[in-house]
């Protein structure tokens, strides 16, 4: 029987340092997941996930237990992810849609059949929406892929980014709005 999150940070707070590592191999690759698509950038998303695990560990005593531990650690990541871009001032690229843990990638091989048109029609397409990415905000690119990627609920994206829950589905609703507008030149009407 696997010992829950609360059990394990019960053990961390009486004393049992090695416990917490119990908890960062069980969360540390939803914590990178979320980094690297709010980074871009796999060194950036290692660095977020120490930080996060780091405060996360100096911070143990103020965690309540009425909520879950992947939650808590969770916004945590987000918050050090967005202190990062802020720091870096540099605007990342995302893949939308597509599984970008760099450990479950695949080497795919490219379609034959697919001419020089279509490789740099798909590139194009890349570049919009990489380019609609970076115009949203902060909070809006950081709610869309909470809620469209990793499939948070409102609530989950309200506690990750330290908002209000009606102010987290605003956020999403707007990088909505905003891509649809920027990609509106990629529709095909049928």
């Amino acid at each position: 029987m696997e010992v829950n999150d609360h059990a394990i940070v019960r053990e961390v707070l009486a004393g049992d340092k090695d416990a917490y590592g119990r908890l960062v191999a069980r969360h540390s690759q939803n914590v990178f997941r979320v980094a690297f698509r709010i980074t871009g950038d796999e060194a950036d998303a290692d660095e977020v996930v120490q930080e996060a695990f780091l405060r996360g560990y100096q911070r143990l005593q103020s965690f309540e237990s009425r909520s879950e531990f992947g939650t808590w650690i969770y916004r945590i990541a987000v918050n050090c992810a967005l202190n990062m871009i802020n720091k870096h001032k540099v605007e990342a690229t995302y893949q939308i849609g597509e599984e970008t843990d760099p450990s479950q990638q695949q080497v795919q091989v490219a379609d034959t059949s697919a001419g020089p048109e279509r490789t740099l029609l798909s590139r194009e397409i890349e570049s919009l929406q990489a380019a609609a990415m970076r115009n949203l905000t902060a909070t809006e690119r950081t709610a869309f892929i909470l809620r469209h990627v990793e499939d948070r609920t409102t609530t989950e994206i309200a506690t990750a980014l330290e908002i209000a829950p009606n102010a987290a589905k605003q956020a999403v609703f707007r990088a909505v709005q905003k891509l649809r507008r920027s990609l509106a030149p990629l529709r095909v009407n049928p």
